[in-house]
């Protein structure tokens, strides 16, 4: 008798559709009953739609968990997806590698503000990793978690998005992360 552990599987799963009391509650008791471990989530709401994304990890197979969520999507109101990943990018990234700044956006609502103002962040190979949107009236709101390399010019940056912002109508400000604002 092998009293190996049983091989673990990362899994994201996706929950979206009309919005209801319960929607958590009930995909992360299921979750559970599967003996899965949520290890990264984000859940919101935009205009109405609920919204989760969650990464779990756990002795079963993707099969497994698309059946035990299926009830979740049955009358239509949710889609909800399964997709098996590769964990050789689940472990946070080395301290010292880079830094973390935070970036807010806001002004007269128009498009292309995120594709002008994230493709500045792009060009000198930040990563977002976390981004929100918030419209009120006609006022938009950007707030981003960014990791800049660490040889990455700030300043230079900061530069590029307040043209780009300039550019749209919209002010910007980039500034370094405290530890507890992350």
């Amino acid at each position: 008798m092998s009293t190996d552990p049983a091989p673990t599987s990362l899994h994201a799963v996706t929950v979206l559709g009309h919005d209801r009391p319960g929607i958590i509650a009930e995909t992360t008791g299921r979750l559970a009953e599967l003996g899965l471990n949520i290890e990264d989530s984000t859940m919101t709401l935009l205009r109405g739609h609920f919204a989760m994304t969650l990464v779990c990890s756990g002795p079963v197979g993707g099969a497994e968990v698309e059946q035990a969520l299926a009830p979740l999507a049955a009358d239509g109101a949710l889609t909800v997806t399964v997709r098996d990943v590769d964990d050789a990018h689940a472990e946070p990234a080395p301290a010292g590698r880079g830094t973390s700044w935070l970036l807010t956006v806001h002004g007269g609502d128009r498009a292309g503000i995120v594709s002008a103002i994230v493709g500045r962040v792009a060009m000198v190979g930040g990563n977002i990793t976390d981004l929100t949107t918030r419209l009120s009236g006609d006022l938009y709101l950007l707030v981003a978690e960014i990791d800049l390399p660490a040889d990455a010019d700030a300043e230079g940056l900061e530069q590029a998005i307040d043209e780009a912002a300039a550019g749209l109508g919209v002010r910007a400000t980039l500034r370094a992360a405290e530890a507890d604002e992350l």
